[in-house]
């Protein structure tokens, strides 16, 4: 049978077309005044994959999502009164379910003034080989792929095979997330990979985690708890391009190299512990406690004289150091969300909470029989972010430092990001972020590699290198258009300039075109494929040069610290 595009005359996007399908299948009407009426009962229908008018034959290799699993995320109950913020939470917790790839609630008439609810759902392919990539011109830079079943059963649990190919090293593992546990809020999680070089095929680490938990999924909820523990332990090399970066060694004849690579030694284990207050406003308070040892020493393969080993360790590797700690967490945000559409992944639901949310957090880490380090490091953040005229704005600030007893302060660090999405014009929108991110006496050495892919399309991979950054991104993004299958289509119009630098940014510039794909019945981020010119060096250079491609938006790539308030 020969697979078509959606017809030009349905305007309804695929949530809406959903609904419908359900009222209709149910032979219910929408309540257009559900406010303050008690719930008579609740229906739940489940579309498969793919819409009733294409093919089933992928159907038939699927189990579809079972009732009590899209049931258990349902915060309205019979008897219950009708509330539109709960259903918006639900919605938000369905969406949040990596194996469905639409997700609404919607009042219907019920009997004797009462109303009803009916939740439609809509699986993505759950049997998959996901992947990640990133690809500049015809170097693959890395590829993740992951065969998976993320809704084993039709239960929701997650089962994974993971394969990791990097410039040197390939990594196997295997991954099991159970985010109900026997049904109840309890989750469990463990995952464990092999790392084997390339090259050799000598087996060169492995990286792992634990975690069980009560975690908080509902807004209501009062208590959560969690319990962390993890180890990475390998051999690490940081490339530019298809080589490993060779730093310059500060000797007399000004041409010797150090390759940029060690071993890597970390384990880590914590307990959280948050209690959730407030209505209009929530304000989260969190109580960690935990140990961690980090250990970066330079590789013995690079036969480093001592000399070299030492400038490698002071200048580029990360602080050894193990400790011992309690830190507490404060956070608090406005109780106001929304679900908007072609902002990032076209005419998929995409959840942003508006008004304020700032955090605030302090770790002290002591003395004790198994570590010795001791300082204090605080950090926080804050966001505003609010909607008018269809315009959507964000501000972020992030800042932290450590402090330690009779020292100077250290790993002091500021960051900011600015984005906005305009109204929709001539059949899209523009997208503007401004980000900005900032150290000082960083005891980590952590060095910012921007190119390609990374933020500045058009210019080769890690080509510019620096401890700080300055990025702005200015896209105009086309509405999508609507492909086989369900897919979307869209196009980028784009111009980049940032620098990593040291001491002071030299600014570069970029300007190209792109194209989104979103292929919604297997992933929600979309697949970015950017051609770019570097306007600073407009030098004859091949095409596919120009060329990168990976998953998501590039306003997807933002330090960590924005998200944090204390850093790992």
């Amino acid at each position: 049978m020969m697979l078509s595009a959606a017809p030009a005359t349905d305007e309804r996007g695929p949530e809406e077309r959903l609904v419908q399908w359900g009222l209709a299948r149910r032979e219910l009407e929408l309540e257009p005044a559900p406010d303050g009426r008690q719930i008579d009962q609740v229906f739940v229908e489940r579309e498969e994959i793919f819409p009733e008018a294409n093919p089933k034959f992928f159907d038939i290799l699927h189990i579809k999502t079972r009732d009590q699993v899209v049931r258990r995320e349902v915060l309205l109950k019979p008897g219950d009164a009708w509330d539109g913020q709960r259903a918006l939470e639900t919605e938000r917790n369905l969406r949040r379910l990596f194996f469905l790839t639409v997700a609404r609630v919607v009042p219907v008439k019920a009997p004797d003034g009462r109303v009803s609810v009916l939740v439609v759902t809509q699986d993505k392919w759950s049997l998959r080989l996901s992947n990640s990539f990133t690809l500049i011109g015809s170097l693959l830079q890395y590829l993740q792929l992951t065969l998976v079943e993320v809704n084993f059963n039709g239960w929701g649990q997650s089962l994974s095979l993971d394969t990791v190919l990097r410039l040197d090293t390939f990594a196997v593992g295997q991954r099991f997330t159970e985010r109900r546990l026997f049904g109840s809020r309890w989750s469990f999680s463990e995952a464990a990979t092999l790392v084997f070089n390339r090259q050799t095929g000598a087996l060169e680490g492995s990286v792992g985690q634990v975690i069980v938990g009560y975690p908080i999924i509902t807004l209501d909820q009062p208590w959560g708890f969690l319990i962390d523990g993890a180890w990475n332990v390998r051999k690490r090399r940081i490339f530019r391009g298809a080589s490993v970066w060779q730093l310059p060694y500060p000797d007399e004849s000004g041409t010797e190299t150090v390759p940029f690579q060690f071993d890597q030694r970390e384990l880590g284990l914590d307990a959280t512990v948050t209690r959730r207050f407030g209505d209009a406003v929530k304000v989260d308070l969190s109580l960690i406690a935990g140990a961690y040892v980090r250990e970066y020493t330079p590789m013995r393969e690079s036969n480093l004289r001592q000399d070299q080993a030492t400038w490698l360790k002071t200048n580029y590797l990360r602080r050894t150091e193990d400790a011992t700690f309690v830190e507490g967490i404060a956070s608090a945000f406005t109780n106001d969300f929304r679900a908007f559409k072609n902002l990032d992944a076209f005419e998929l639901s995409e959840d942003y909470q508006l008004g304020f949310r700032v955090s605030a957090g302090a770790r002290w880490a002591f003395p004790s029989p198994l570590t010795t380090q001791q300082f204090i490091e605080v950090g926080g953040n804050v966001r505003y972010r609010f909607y008018r005229w269809d315009d959507l704005f964000t501000v972020t600030a992030a800042g932290g430092a450590r402090f330690r007893p009779g020292l100077p302060t250290v790993n002091e660090r500021f960051a900011a990001e600015l984005t906005n999405y305009s109204p929709s014009f001539y059949g899209g929108r523009v997208v503007v972020r401004l980000l900005v991110d900032l150290r000082w006496n960083d005891l980590d050495n952590r060095q910012v590699l921007l190119g390609g892919s990374e933020g500045l399309r058009g210019t080769f991979a890690e080509q510019f290198s620096g401890r700080n950054l300055v990025l702005g991104n200015l896209e105009y993004r086309t509405r999508p258009i609507a492909f086989v299958l369900g897919t979307f289509l869209g196009f980028v119009l784009f111009y980049d300039v940032g620098s990593a630098f040291d001491t002071r940014p030299n600014l570069q510039h970029t300007a190209g075109v792109g194209l989104r794909l979103l292929l919604p019945y297997f992933n929600s981020e979309v697949i970015r494929i950017d051609f770019g010119v570097h306007i600073n060096n407009l030098a004859p250079a091949p095409g596919l040069d120009r060329l990168n491609a990976t998953w998501g938006q590039v306003t997807d790539l933002r330090p960590d610290i924005l998200d944090r308030t204390l850093p790992l």
